[in-house]
């Protein structure tokens, strides 16, 4: 029996045998606007590549190596000797295009590409290095493009981010964990992307994958006796024929970290263009969970959303049984006794919903997913069901990322919509398959952050796209712990999801008694004046601009939508002055600003004040906005 091989692949550009100089040799590709250069170098004396990456002609990421442990059975692995490099393809982009949804309605594709193959000393390929140099940032991947259906098993991958030991990154160690800031010299343990990184002459970096498909998902480590340097790791092996491409690896860098948020619409441009010829049947909208689990607080939930301009109810863990029991059957509607004494008529809900153009969206663990995803999603289809919600999704090896991506391609032949919770981040897919409609993996309400703490979120999570933060705006937890409420309405505009929870916690009138209360909040939905904003609030956008803001400190982004802008700011824990300059109006335009703003002499339960303003373009909004608090702005054209 051949015994399991490990070689470490190296990928050389120009090996001394190849090579009549002895000197050093770098090829580069460059940006279109020449912000951004990717460069390979080529280390004779190492027989080792590396790469760099310059940003407005600093070097931002140092020399870096590329390569692999492959693992393989197949003997003549052994016989690769990288020998040769050719730059053989340069390819030159200026497009755009206009997503089915999203932060804007037209995003910018703007590239130069290049594409090193390496060939070993036959001149038979061994590998590709496909590079691509945006306007944004620089991405590139791996493609191993030898001999259609040859076996390719990576144990793992050795790419390299050198970064000065003493920047600062933002890290979490867990999609859903707490942030926490502190120099890249002390990461230790794996850390998520994308990731936030502040060099010392004040440019921003992000770090991270997209195109996330059929791979094991990418963490970040400190290489060992390297601090600073941070490398790829795996969460599994790879197994694949060729031809098999890995996610892009990018480096985005800006002076400021809310133009990489601005900018995320990078991941999305290096997924491929939408596959489903149909989509009129994907729909953004906003949502109330119903969380009693009867009939009674179904139909509360479906006429709540009427009258507040909300397009779903959702129906959480626990209409077919306990989530976490594998006996539990999805295709019944059977309650968890634990959760609702019900009585429960899903069907006649569901029909309900549907007359008053209301849609309904299913919670399904993965345990029932994982053995019934076959059965479930025509099912669930016949019912009328509008989307399914995937928790606790497996994430990580290469197997359930597969199996994820795959249950996204089966819902859409259903015409089902999909939001995926827990541990899973987003790397673009919603591009390709747009019902693919938000995800956790994401630090939501649920785990009561304080503003700090998704202040954070918006310049670190946030790059990676849609995150579904589980928004609640009457539970004890939004003044005991978290913020204010208009922090809860801020919060709505500055965290994007074209499936925007606003009401996680909250049960409208007729609903069913609740003594617990979901979330502790045992209180029906008070009508209070300022759910107007919500009522009026939009989840996609044609245009977003992200002002000002810092990790952890403060946010103001601007949406818009149509003629309508909203604002939404965001406050930590300092008490801040900020002047929000309005010249993102269109001229020769009058608007009225209807402002809502934390204020404790308020005579309501909320503490929210709402004023009017006539605006335009030259005016300035100067406000003093407290810790913790936050403020929102609805401005409508005139």
């Amino acid at each position: 029996m051949n015994k399991i091989l490990i070689i470490k692949i190296c990928f050389v550009a120009v090996l001394l045998s190849a090579c009549s100089s002895k000197k050093d040799k770098t090829l580069v590709v460059q940006s279109p606007n020449l912000d951004f250069e990717f460069m390979l170098k080529i280390d004779d004396s190492l027989s080792q590549p590396f790469y760099s990456v310059n940003y407005k002609k600093k070097g931002v990421v140092g020399d870096s190596k590329l390569g692999f442990v492959l693992n393989t059975l197949d003997l003549k692995y052994k016989s690769y000797q990288i020998a040769n490099v050719k730059q053989v393809e340069n390819t030159s982009i200026d497009t755009s295009w206009k997503p089915v949804y999203g932060e804007k309605n037209e995003y910018p594709e703007i590239y130069n590409e290049s594409l090193f193959r390496f060939s070993d000393s036959d001149n038979q390929e061994i590998f590709n290095l496909r590079v691509r140099a945006y306007n944004e940032g620089i991405a590139f991947r791996y493609e191993f493009l030898n001999n259609e259906g040859d076996a390719i098993n990576i144990q793992s991958e050795s790419t390299e981010f050198s970064l000065p030991p003493d920047a600062i990154a933002w890290t979490s160690t867990e999609a859903q964990g707490k942030i926490v800031k502190r120099p890249v010299s002390s990461i230790k343990e794996a850390v998520e992307r994308p990731l936030l990184v502040k060099l010392q002459d004040s440019i921003f970096l992000a770090i991270g994958e997209a195109a996330l498909v059929d791979y094991a998902r990418m963490k970040f480590v400190n290489k060992e006796g390297s601090p600073g340097t941070l490398v790829s790791e795996l969460s599994s092996e790879v197994i694949g024929n060729s031809p098999l491409k890995t996610p892009w690896r990018f480096v985005m860098a800006a002076k400021k970290p809310g133009k990489l948020l601005e900018h995320n619409y990078l991941i999305l441009n290096l997924n491929e263009p939408n596959k489903l010829e149909d989509t009129s049947w994907i729909k953004p909208g906003k949502i109330i969970r119903e969380s009693t689990l009867t009939t009674k607080g179904g139909m509360a939930c479906v006429d709540f959303a009427v009258k507040h301009n909300l397009q779903f109810i959702e129906f959480d863990a626990g209409w077919y049984g306990n989530e976490y029991d594998d006996a539990s059957d999805a295709t019944t509607i059977t309650i968890d006794p634990r959760r609702s004494k019900g009585p429960l008529d899903l069907l006649g809900v569901i029909k309900y919903a549907k007359s008053k153009n209301i849609g309904v969206v299913l919670y399904v663990n993965r345990r029932a997913m994982e053995k019934q995803l076959d059965d479930i999603l025509p099912l669930l289809s016949s019912w009328g069901v509008s989307g399914v919600k995937y928790g606790f999704v497996n994430v990580g090896p290469q197997k359930w990322t597969s199996w994820l991506h795959d249950a996204v391609r089966k819902a859409a032949d259903y015409k089902l919509m999909i939001d995926t919770h827990d541990e899973y981040r987003p790397t673009g897919y919603s591009r390709t398959y747009p019902n693919f409609m938000t995800q956790e993996g994401i630090r939501g309400d649920e785990e009561s952050p304080e503003n700090s703490m998704v202040l954070n979120t918006i310049f670190t999570r946030m790059i990676a796209g849609a995150g579904d933060q589980t928004n609640c705006y009457f539970a004890p937890r939004v003044t005991e712990t978290m913020g204010s409420h208009v922090s809860q309405l801020a919060k709505a505009v500055c965290v994007y999801s074209p499936w925007q929870f606003l009401y996680w916690y909250d049960r409208p009138e007729g609903s069913e008694a609740n003594e617990e209360g979901a979330g502790g909040n045992k209180e029906f939905i008070k009508e209070v004046p300022e759910l107007a904003f919500y009522d009026a609030l939009p989840t996609v956008w044609d245009d977003t601009k992200v002002i000002d803001g810092y990790p952890g400190e403060y946010a103001i982004i601007a949406r818009r939508s149509g003629e309508d802008w909203f604002v939404g700011a965001l406050n930590g824990n300092t008490p801040r002055d900020i002047n929000l300059s309005l010249d993102f109006l269109e001229a020769g335009k009058n608007y009225e600003a209807i402002i809502y703003s934390d204020d404790e002499n308020v005579d309501s339960f909320t503490k929210v004040r709402i004023e009017k303003r006539k605006v335009s373009l030259e005016d300035d909004l100067v406000f003093n906005i407290k810790n913790k608090n936050g403020l929102a702005i609805h401005i409508k054209a005139l």
